[in-house]
C-alpha cells in the first residue's frame, strides 16, 4: 500500500515506513521530531526543476512529464523500484512539504511508483 501526506500531519500506525520525497528539509521541523524511515532526495525533483515550476505554477501541465524524466535516470530509477517493492510488502507513506495538496510532486511520484506495480 502507498499513501502520501504532508509532512506536517500527525504521523499513525497506518503509515507504515515513512519517507521524506523532498529535495530540501521542511521548515519548522526538527530532525529529531520527525518519525522517518529515510529521506528519498534522489526521488524528488531536481533543484532546477523545482525551481522552474515554482516560477510558474501555470506549468503544471508540464511538470509531471518532465519529473518522470528525472525518475527514469538510472539511480532514481533502481531507488523507485526499491520504494516500490517495499510498497507491495506493506505500507509506506510518502511524506512532502507541499502546501498544496492537489498539486504536488508527491501525487506524480505516487502514481508513478504504483506503475511500477506499488501496493499491487
Amino acid at each position: 500500500m502507498l499513501f502520501i501526506k504532508r509532512v506536517y500531519d500527525e504521523p499513525s500506525p497506518e503509515d507504515g515506513k515513512r519517507y521524506l520525497v523532498d529535495r530540501l528539509w521542511p521548515r519548522g521541523i526538527a530532525k529529531e521530531a520527525l518519525r522517518l524511515d529515510g529521506w528519498l532526495k534522489d526521488l524528488a525533483p531536481s533543484n532546477a526543476l523545482r525551481t522552474w515550476l515554482h516560477q510558474d505554477p501555470a506549468r503544471w501541465g508540464e511538470f509531471a512529464p518532465r519529473y518522470e524524466r528525472e525518475l527514469a535516470a538510472p539511480d532514481a530509477a533502481a531507488l523507485a523500484a526499491r520504494i516500490a517493492a517495499e510498497a507491495r510488502e506493506g505500507a509506506v507513506t510518502l511524506l512532502y512539504a507541499a502546501r498544496d495538496r492537489e498539486r504536488n510532486h508527491a501525487l506524480v511520484l505516487k502514481e508513478y511508483l504504483e506503475r511500477l506495480g506499488a501496493g499491487a
